[in-house]
């Protein structure tokens, strides 16, 4: 079992991370909160880590905490939760507001998770509740009784991340789309600069 990574951090988008560690590069499934946490690719990077073992896969998922690990694994115990939605959920809440939500049993809060309804938000808190209740050692660092959970303000997509979009809507690979865009950070650049050269480099006219 793979407990966390240290490395250089390769690239990273809003929902998954690359790790060099000695030579062998490691993607990851993180979240909107961990995300916000990573440095500049080039830079060192520990994510702590949980695997899925599937017939078909094996997937790899980071986080920034030990506490957002733990979360983590409270939320896919849940019937009907898998990773996709529990890093959905740990990319609109922090942990602690999190924890804070569902001890005050509010589903409406819940129910602001993209693709989260207001019977899977009752069912959430009602497990995590119950969860909690029997793991009294876990109460997030940042958790406050009683306050009421902010979603976290989503960060803006950058110039990069709407350019390559843009390519996967036309068609172009995974692959495709970031050898058209390698080198570029998106940094001072307009959208359609970006595309204009990205189209450039897959042999067609801008």
């Amino acid at each position: 079992m793979i407990s966390q990574l240290h490395g250089t951090l390769v690239e990273a988008t809003m929902s998954s991370a690359v790790v060099d560690v000695s030579g062998v590069g490691f993607e990851l499934g993180i979240s909107g909160s961990t995300a916000a946490t990573l440095p500049t690719p080039g830079g060192e990077v520990r994510l702590y880590t949980r695997m899925q073992v599937r017939e078909d896969a094996m997937t790899l998922f980071g986080f920034a905490s030990k506490d957002e690990r733990t979360m983590f694994d409270r939320l896919v115990s849940v019937s009907g939760v898998g990773p996709r939605l529990a890093l959905a959920v740990l990319s609109t809440y922090t942990v602690g507001q999190l924890y804070s939500l569902v001890m005050a049993e509010d589903d409406k809060g819940m129910a602001k998770v993209p693709g989260v309804g207001k019977k899977t938000a009752q069912r959430l808190i009602l497990e995590l509740k119950s969860t909690f209740a029997k793991d009294k050692g876990f109460v997030p660092v940042d958790a406050i009784p009683g306050q009421v959970a902010m979603p976290v303000p989503a960060a803006a997509p950058s110039a990069i991340d709407d350019a390559r979009a843009a390519l996967l809507s036309m068609g172009f690979s995974p692959q495709e789309t970031d050898v058209a865009l390698s080198g570029y950070d998106g940094q001072d650049m307009r959208v359609e600069d970006l595309l204009g050269a990205a189209l450039k480099r897959l042999g067609m006219d801008a």
